[in-house]
C-alpha cells in the first residue's frame, strides 16, 4: 500500500512565463517559430525590451541596443510590442491561476505567486499541483511555455522558477532548502540589490550559504528589516506572505524618453502636454483627484534630474491646468540643456467621491464636459478628442508599467 503525500506546512509557486512578449509573438505568427526574436516599443524601437531563446543563445540580452543584438546575432528578427495583446494573454493566465488558489500574488505582468498550502487536500501534493498549474496556463495562452518554481516560500520558489529554462518545473522543500540554498549565488534573491551585495561581499559573501552564516548583527544594523528579511531568507525561512490584496495608488505617472538631443523648448513642451494629460484622463477614470503635482526632466548634459512639486485644489483633474504647472516649472528651472526624458506624476491621491467640497473650486460644466471627451476616447481610442498640440505628440506607443496588474486601476497601459 502507497503511503499518503506528505503535506507541506506552507507551499508556495512561482510560476514565470518564459520569454513572455516574445513567445506571445512567436504564437500569433508562426514563420518567428524557433528564430531569434527581439521585441521593441514600437517598429522605431531602439531598446529590446526582451528577446526570444533562439536570440538568447548568440547572448542577446533585454535592454541592448538593436544594433548591438544584431552584431552578436545577425539574423535577429526585430518585433514591435503589442502591449494590449500581452495584456490580455496576462489576465487570462492570471484568471486561470485563481482557479487553482484564491491566493495569487500578480507580481508582473508575467510572473505570479501562489499559495496553495491548504489546496493540497483538494489538489494533491504541491509538485501535482504545479503540473495542473502548468496545464491549465497552456489552456489559457493557447501554449505559451512556462517555468515555475515550487517551494516553502516566496524567495526559494522564485530561486526554483530560475534553475530550470525554458518550460521548466523545480521543486525544492522545505526540508531541502537550507541544503539547496548553500551554493546559490546570493544575486539569485529577490531584493538584493547591487548596494547590499557590495556591503556582503567585505564579508566575503558570495552565496546564500555564505550569508546564512554570518550573525544576523551583520545585516540588520545596516539595513533594518530589510537585512532581517535578506538573512532570513538565505537560512530558508522567508515568511513573506502572497499578498493577493492590491493597495490604493499612492501616485499616478506618466513618463516618456524624448528623441535624441532634444533641446528645442516646443517639443519639451509637446511632450509634457501629452502627459499632463494622460495622468489627468486616467485620475478621471478612477475617479481620483490629486493633491499634489510633480513634473519632472532628466538632462543629458549635466546628466541629472530636475523636477518640482505643485500644490492643487482638489477638482475634476484637467490636464491643461497641469500644463499651466508643468510650463511654470519649465520657465523657473530649465535653461535649455537637452532633454532625455520627461515626467508627470500626481500624488496625495484621494477619492473623488470621499467627500463633497463645502467651497469647491470645480466648475460644474467641467464634470459634462470632461465626462463626454473621456466617454469618446474610451470607445474611438485614445485623444481621439484632444488638444490640438497633440497633433505633434509623439507615434511611440504605449507600454505595459511594471506595476500593471489584471484589475483595477493598475490594468491601464500607461505610456
Amino acid at each position: 500500500m502507497t503511503a499518503p503525500a506528505r503535506l507541506w506546512p506552507r507551499a508556495i509557486l512561482h510560476v514565470d512565463m518564459n520569454a513572455f512578449f516574445a513567445s506571445v509573438e512567436q504564437r500569433d505568427f508562426p514563420e518567428l517559430r524557433g528564430k531569434p526574436v527581439g521585441v521593441t516599443n514600437g517598429e522605431l524601437g531602439v531598446t529590446l525590451i526582451t528577446r526570444s531563446y533562439e536570440a538568447r543563445v548568440f547572448g542577446v540580452k533585454t535592454g541592448m541596443r538593436v544594433y548591438e543584438a544584431r552584431r552578436l546575432c545577425p539574423g535577429l528578427i526585430q518585433r514591435p510590442a503589442r502591449p494590449k495583446v500581452y495584456a490580455a494573454v496576462s489576465t487570462r493566465i492570471m484568471r486561470a491561476l485563481r482557479d487553482i488558489s484564491p491566493d495569487v500574488e500578480v507580481f508582473s505582468v508575467d510572473e505570479a505567486f501562489l499559495d496553495v498550502t491548504h489546496c493540497q487536500r483538494l489538489h494533491g501534493p504541491p509538485e501535482r499541483i504545479a503540473q495542473l498549474t502548468r496545464q491549465r496556463i497552456l489552456e489559457a495562452s493557447d501554449g505559451l511555455p512556462c517555468s515555475i518554481g515550487v517551494a516553502g516560500n516566496k524567495s526559494i520558489a522564485k530561486i526554483a522558477s530560475e534553475l530550470e529554462r525554458p518550460n521548466g518545473l523545480t521543486v525544492i522543500p522545505p526540508w531541502e532548502a537550507r541544503r539547496r540554498l548553500d551554493e546559490i549565488p546570493m544575486e539569485k534573491l529577490c531584493g538584493l540589490g547591487p548596494n547590499i551585495a557590495e556591503f556582503l561581499s567585505r564579508y566575503g559573501a558570495r552565496t546564500c550559504g555564505d550569508v546564512a552564516r554570518l550573525p544576523l548583527t551583520v545585516l540588520a544594523r545596516r539595513y533594518g528589516v530589510t537585512g532581517k528579511y535578506l538573512w532570513l531568507a538565505c537560512q530558508g525561512r522567508d515568511t513573506d506572505p502572497v499578498a493577493s490584496d492590491i493597495a490604493p495608488p499612492q501616485s499616478i505617472g506618466h513618463g516618456k524618453v524624448l528623441p535624441p538631443r532634444t533641446a528645442a523648448a516646443r517639443v519639451v513642451e509637446i511632450y509634457l502636454r501629452h502627459m499632463c494629460e494622460k495622468v489627468a484622463a486616467r485620475l478621471r477614470r478612477y475617479d481620483m483627484q490629486a493633491g499634489r503635482l510633480y513634473v519632472g526632466l532628466r538632462l543629458k548634459a549635466p546628466c541629472e534630474d530636475i523636477g518640482q512639486q505643485f500644490t492643487l485644489p482638489y477638482a475634476p483633474p484637467d490636464g491643461k491646468q497641469l500644463f499651466e504647472l508643468a510650463r511654470e516649472f519649465l520657465r523657473r528651472r530649465w535653461r535649455g540643456a537637452a532633454v532625455t526624458h520627461v515626467q508627470v506624476t500626481a500624488l496625495q491621491l484621494r477619492s473623488a467621491s470621499d467627500q463633497i467640497e463645502l467651497f469647491s473650486v470645480a466648475d460644474p460644466r467641467a464634470f459634462s464636459r470632461f465626462g463626454a471627451i473621456d466617454r469618446i476616447n474610451a470607445r474611438y481610442g485614445e485623444f481621439t478628442v484632444a488638444p490640438a498640440t497633440l497633433l505633434e505628440r509623439s507615434t511611440m506607443p504605449n507600454v505595459i508599467a511594471p506595476a500593471w496588474r489584471p484589475d483595477g486601476h493598475r490594468q491601464h497601459i500607461p505610456d
